[in-house]
């Protein structure tokens, strides 16, 4: 922030166990912020999660269910979470930035429900630094859940919709000291009582808009390497109906599409004005036009050239969107990976999803992705109402056969999304908002939290011997001696000696190995695989800032250091893992290690356990094997 301003746009901290910090681009301000700059109001953005200082705080009360399966750190490859934290500015920092810049009207983005609660006291902030100024709350939870926002006494009004066609007409009206009752979106307080709501407000042509004012971005924070980043959205909504997605369930919210000469001129301004050499579009369905799609990869292709520009469509890809010509034409463009939205690879859990079976395009996708030189990651969901463990299990075992990294995600309730009110008929919903998150494992239904978690690691797990084989190493079912060792030590609840010597003597260069391959575009898993798909994203794309050159041994000091604590001596975390996994091969059980060397077992479901491994020994992946000259998970 360079100083005062009429008005101040606001990106919240949030508080969780993780954050995937380039996901957090504050695009949807950047955009609001340029109708208000073309209105002529001078703009700030306070993007509190660009900084790197997070704070550990105690888990909330309403959370302390999750200790089950997050009570202790684990640095093995199969961990999941422990520390739940503060990430970015405090609120004290906040209201000492609203008083500097002074503004007349503040608006506060609240995306997503779970982190409600920080964009509320935000507010308050906000209200106590500066009394005489007017606060808007606008995003994905206040135009769904407008009702619950409006209790809180420091928010005058809650803007519905998309915010570039109604924050200018709203600050303008204030500014003019009109009413206010005729702005688009607007929820306000009336004077007899009550809340008077109006529809949410949409943008009927996106070309109409100015480009997003990508000047207002902390670029030096969301920076991959010495290259810069960017995100473009070059469509609104969707057409599709997921049960589980509050975009197409929207009515009020039609797919559009921008120009595809507006889309490139708004990458030319992200690359030669801010250096940009990555760029993720997050439209919820990129791909589903195919002409338009085409003009705009060989509009890229051709104005910046091939190796230029590193793109990504981490909302996830539809696969029957993709032929051949247009997955050659997105590698011509400039992109690394495939981001496949599976779902579900069960016919009967796709129909209730209110998708069609999309196994046939995602076999296809993956076919001509390995043809051109692309990764791949299918994403599937876990947890959700009437969503059986059995099928689930299913599903990981199909991306098991297939070369392509496993994303899977834990179902949560999205407000507006069918499934949310189904939830709600159901009982199924969280008693507060803030477990309506992946990592709250929300809704115990027909698959149980246990084995929401226990599919988690077990996605962990095939993630790992997926880097594994196509690293050429070798892991089998460890012996008697072996198991009955890491048993023991468990037992005593630390690791000996031996444990800790033996991990390090195996192979001193085997991790920096697997990472160098990995570098070097062989295989997208990481060594400590994802929990869902954005986690996975962040980790895959750490090798943008050079991390990947760093030894696992050192990766693991790392996290080790992020939880409070390091091991008497470094662990080579590869090499943990394949410890670790051999007994699981032959025992179906899963451990972790603390930071301090402490083997413990996880609680999991052991009928799934079993039944991932029978299903691994069914498809011949139980063994990552040196024998197979180009190695697959078939």
């Amino acid at each position: 922030m360079s100083g005062m301003a009429d008005i101040l746009l606001i990106q919240p901290p949030i508080r969780d166990f993780y954050l995937t910090a380039k996901r957090t681009i504050p695009y949807g301000l950047a955009s609001v912020a340029a109708e208000l700059m073309r209105e002529g109001f001078s703009v700030e953005i306070l993007d509190c999660l660009a900084t790197r200082k997070s704070k550990p705080i105690d888990l909330p009360v309403e959370m302390e269910y999750l200790k089950a399966w997050y009570g202790k750190p684990d640095i093995s490859p199969f961990g999941l979470f422990h520390r739940y934290r503060h990430y970015g500015l405090s609120f004290g920092k906040i209201a000492e930035a609203v008083r500097r810049a002074k503004p007349f009207l503040v608006g506060i983005s609240s995306l997503f429900t779970a982190y409600c609660g920080e964009a509320l006291r935000t507010a308050e902030t906000v209200r106590d630094a500066a009394p005489g100024c007017t606060i808007v709350m606008g995003g994905h939870h206040p135009t769904e859940l407008y009702e619950s926002v409006m209790e809180c006494g420091a928010v005058d009004f809650v803007l519905r919709g998309e915010g570039e066609a109604s924050l200018s007409l709203l600050a303008r009206a204030l500014r003019a000291g009109s009413g206010i009752e005729n702005v688009p979106g607007i929820v306000y307080r009336a004077a007899e009582g009550g809340l008077r709501a109006a529809d949410p407000a949409v943008m009927e042509d996106l070309d109409r808009y100015p480009l997003p004012a990508q000047g207002l971005i902390d670029g030096k924070f969301y920076r991959r390497g010495a290259r810069g980043a960017a995100v473009v959205t070059a469509s609104r909504g969707c057409p599709l109906g997921c049960s589980y997605c509050s975009i197409g369930g929207a009515e009020w919210l039609k797919y559009r599409r921008r120009s595809v000469d507006s889309v490139l001129r708004e990458i030319a301004v992200a690359v030669n004005e801010y250096g940009a050499g990555f760029i993720d579009f997050e439209d919820e369905n990129l791909s589903l036009r195919k002409a338009w799609f085409m003009e705009l990869l060989d509009g890229i292709a051709g104005r910046f050239g091939a190796g230029r520009l590193e793109l990504r469509a981490m909302n996830g890809l539809f696969p029957p969107s993709l032929d051949e010509e247009m997955v050659s034409a997105m590698k011509e463009a400039g992109f690394t990976a495939l981001n496949l939205s599976l779902g579900s690879a069960c016919p009967e859990q796709a129909r209730r999803f209110g998708r069609p079976d999309v196994r046939e395009g995602f076999d296809r996708a993956l076919a001509w992705a390995e043809r051109v030189g692309l990764n791949a990651v299918g994403y599937v969901i876990v947890g959700a109402p009437g969503q059986s463990a059995a099928d689930s299990m299913d599903d990981l075992l199909y991306l098991a056969e297939r070369p392509v990294v496993a994303g899977v995600s834990v179902y949560y309730p999205a407000p507006g999304s069918a499934d949310f009110a189904r939830c709600a008929r159901s009982g199924l919903l969280p008693g507060k908002f803030s477990l309506m998150r992946s990592t709250a494992l929300p809704v115990s239904d027909t698959t149980t939290r246990d084995e929401s978690a226990t599919l988690l690691r077990l996605g962990r797990i095939l993630n790992f011997m997926k880097l594994l084989e196509e690293a050429g190493r070798a892991v089998a079912a460890g012996n008697r001696e072996e198991r009955c060792e890491v048993g023991a030590r468990a037992g005593r609840g630390r690791t000996g000696e031996s444990f800790r010597a033996q991990a390090d003597r195996c192979s001193a260069g085997a991790a920096a190995d697997v990472m160098a391959e990995r570098s070097r575009g062989a295989m997208s898993a990481q060594a400590n695989p994802c929990v869902n798909g954005s986690d996975l994203e962040e980790r895959e794309d750490r090798r943008g800032a050079g991390a990947t050159a760093r030894s696992a041994r050192e990766a693991s000091r790392s996290e080790a250091a992020a939880v409070g604590a390091l091991p008497a001596e470094p662990v080579d975390r590869i090499e943990v893992g394949k410890r670790l996994l051999r007994v699981f091969l032959a025992e179906g059980k899963i451990f972790g290690m603390t930071p301090a060397g402490e083997v413990y077992e996880h609680r999991v479901s052991k009928r799934l356990c079993d039944r991932f491994l029978a299903g691994l020994s069914r498809i011949g992946a139980g063994r990552v094997s040196l024998d197979r000259p180009k190695n697959r998970m078939v």
